[in-house]
């Protein structure tokens, strides 16, 4: 699908903070507090774009924070078409992605404007994530290539993170507390600069969820702008949290539908970026799962059983995947 290219818009703020929501209401009522109070200092317009949620999130927005410019949308337009709508509003010198379930840690706001200021080519930056606990989360990654993908998937990145080779994906072999230039960071906390996004453009609408985050960085580096690190901002994320629970799946739970639009997501993105090699992607995935499958099918103990239902579960909706994106090639309909 076509790139959406920013309109020019008069700078009004410090910064624009911009929060994309879909039936999170507690949770965005947390994360719009901390951005409240990160924002005392600034002049910022913060920015809500509600995915037609049936939690009365919107109503709790117009209610409890009135400051807040709330933009109610009838159908779920997805992390990227949502963003992409706050984007066209976006009038600060700054705009600030953040997830409705990610929460600024004291001072993280200020310190990411003066980042920008200070490092004047950066288009993009990111912020270190953490758990509620304090646990890292996977903050800045390398691009995503086959073999990277089948080091993660098959576990290897998590049995040994100070390897050169099996963490690179994640860079968990480097310093994490030194700021770097990186190929991409999550999308739960980003940092633009209007001028840079305007020569990328707007998120590509055809990823509903998953990948836009990677898509975005990988044309902020081709067209020749850092991408860039920054530990000290520290970001509070439950999402990390709540997807490292994601166990048993089958068909009708939340669960495989999620899976299902990581599969989708990872198909459109090879075939735009890496054309051929989605065959690859899809074959190494279902390689992995068929082999797990073999591996544990004879034997007789419940956990190995399901762990064969699990992955046969995983090996249909890569299939179910690979015709709904006909190999990449679309996005289905959305909302997913």
């Amino acid at each position: 699908m076509d790139v959406q290219t920013p309109p020019v818009a008069s700078v009004e703020f410090d910064v624009s903070i911009l929060i994309v929501s879909f039936n999170t209401r507690e949770i965005l009522r947390q994360c719009l507090q901390s951005v409240v109070d990160n924002a005392r200092e600034l002049e910022a317009e913060i920015i809500v774009v509600d995915n037609g949620s049936s939690d009365g999130s919107a109503e709790m927005v117009e209610e409890d924070f009135p400051q807040v410019r709330l933009i109610r949308s009838t159908r779920n337009l997805g992390f990227a078409g949502g963003n992409n709508r706050a984007l066209e509003e976006a009038r600060g010198r700054y705009f600030v992605l953040l997830n409705s379930d990610a929460f600024f840690a004291p001072g993280a706001l200020a310190l990411a404007i003066s980042h920008m200021e200070a490092t004047p080519e950066c288009g993009l930056g990111g912020c270190r994530l953490v758990g509620r606990d304090g646990s890292s989360q996977p903050s800045s990654r390398c691009f995503h290539s086959v073999l990277g993908d089948a080091i993660v998937l098959s576990g290897l990145a998590a049995r040994f993170p100070n390897s050169r080779l099996f963490g690179r994906f994640d860079r968990t072999w480097t310093d994490q507390t030194i700021p770097a230039k990186v190929d991409w960071v999550p999308g739960a906390f980003t940092i633009l600069r209007p001028s840079a996004l305007k020569r990328v453009g707007f998120f590509d609408p055809a990823f509903f969820l998953y990948y836009e985050e990677v898509d975005l960085c990988r044309r902020f580096k081709a067209a020749g702008i850092p991408v860039w690190f920054w530990p000290d901002i520290e970001v509070v994320h439950i999402g990390g949290e709540s997807s490292r629970q994601l166990t048993a799946l089958d068909f009708s739970s939340h669960s495989a539908q999620v899976v299902l639009w990581r599969m989708r997501s990872t198909l459109i993105y090879y075939r735009k970026h890496h054309g051929w090699s989605v065959h690859l992607a899809k074959w190494m995935e279902q390689a992995l799962y068929l082999g797990i499958m073999l591996r544990n099918r004879w034997s007789g103990k419940a956990d190995r059983r399901e762990r064969v239902r699990h992955h046969r579960t995983m090996l249909s909706l890569m299939g179910q995947a690979w015709r709904d994106t006909r190999g990449g090639r679309i996005s289905p309909p959305q909302p997913w």
